[in-house]
């Protein structure tokens, strides 16, 4: 298969994480390193349809490990999901002599890629950055670790405001699907409860833990929700149920939002993205194709994209259990 790939395209797609920029500068790097040709594709599948192509040396892409966001661009194509569109894209690739692509992104992106290798054959391999964490086969995506980070520092700082003036805070943290990020920053930050979508335990259950620890003498308290946490009610709802059902409290509202996705990507997310971008590039040279490079058991692994976007992954009872016991 090494000598078949002499030109592999390189593209960003869904939303941004920290450390896709370590990425695209490790798949540029690779290429030059193989001596092969890397192209970069600006704004993600659209870009593929338009054929809105640059050549990325080894040179090109210097300055880029620490800065976050994509400088390829990221951007949702509508008419990548027709299958004009698609067959569009495969010309173009055709056209400028591309053998291969990375795609770096989420489940989206893998669901497209797959669904675009069984109609043109063409070999994709992907590299998971997300900040939701929520892709199987790896035990963390580029960004996660930013992310998680960046929450904690908000947190640190909300408690400051919290403690000084006895108020209760609810702060709002991306995870419409995956709570990862919301139960390791709770845990992080010493919260004293968190709401996440794998489990309803009831907004019942989060009164009785806010009494709990007004019994025990705290007179400020965190709750960390993930946005699709299953109350039923949003943040400023969550907000007014407390106060209605519980004197005493002075209570305020924090939604991160999207600061969560900014900011320069940690040592790890670096050092992770350089690795995957390695192992993409090597691995299309083995003539893999219609996988995932992931990190397991600190280990760089090929996943089949199906195993990868088929669901979520499973609760860390664990930290649950963790979070309990140092809340008390």
């Amino acid at each position: 298969m090494l000598e078949k790939i002499k030109k592999i395209g390189v593209l960003t797609s869904g939303g941004d994480a920290p450390g896709m920029n370590a990425a695209i500068r490790a798949v540029a790097r690779s290429c030059a390193y193989y001596n092969l040709d890397c192209i970069g594709v600006y704004r993600g599948y659209q870009g593929l349809i338009e054929g809105d192509f640059e050549l990325l040396s080894a040179r090109s892409v210097r300055n880029v490990i620490n800065r976050g966001g994509t400088f390829l661009k990221s951007a949702r194509s509508q008419e990548f999901r027709t299958k004009e569109g698609r067959a569009k894209a495969h010309e173009n690739l055709l056209k400028a002599e591309i053998d291969a692509l990375v795609v770096i992104g989420g489940d989206g992106t893998f669901t497209g890629a797959t669904i675009f290798q069984d109609e043109f054959n063409f070999p994709i391999v992907g590299i998971p950055a997300t900040i939701d964490n929520d892709i199987n086969g790896t035990d963390y995506t580029i960004g996660y670790d930013t992310a998680l980070n960046t929450v904690v520092e908000a947190i640190d700082k909300i408690r400051d405001t919290a403690s000084s003036h006895n108020r209760l805070f609810l702060v709002e943290v991306m995870g419409r699907d995956a709570g990862d990020i919301a139960l390791n920053s709770g845990i992080g930050a010493g919260a004293e409860e968190i709401l996440i979508p794998e489990e309803d335990k009831g907004i019942e259950q989060m009164l009785y833990s806010l009494e709990r620890s007004r019994k025990s003498g705290k007179t400020s308290s965190i709750i960390v929700v993930a946005e699709g946490e299953k109350s039923g009610k949003n943040i400023f709802e969550l907000a007014e149920f407390i106060g209605e059902n519980l004197e005493g409290y002075d209570i305020r509202v924090s939604v991160l939002g999207h600061m969560q996705r900014g900011g320069a990507p940690s040592c790890y997310d670096r050092v992770l993205a350089s690795r995957l971008g390695v192992g993409a590039v090597e691995a299309l040279m083995k003539g893999e194709s219609k996988v995932m490079v992931g990190i397991s058991n600190r280990k760089v692994t090929s996943v089949d994209f199906e195993e990868a976007i088929k669901g979520q992954r499973e609760l860390d009872k664990e930290l649950r259990r963790v979070l309990n016991i140092t809340t008390v």
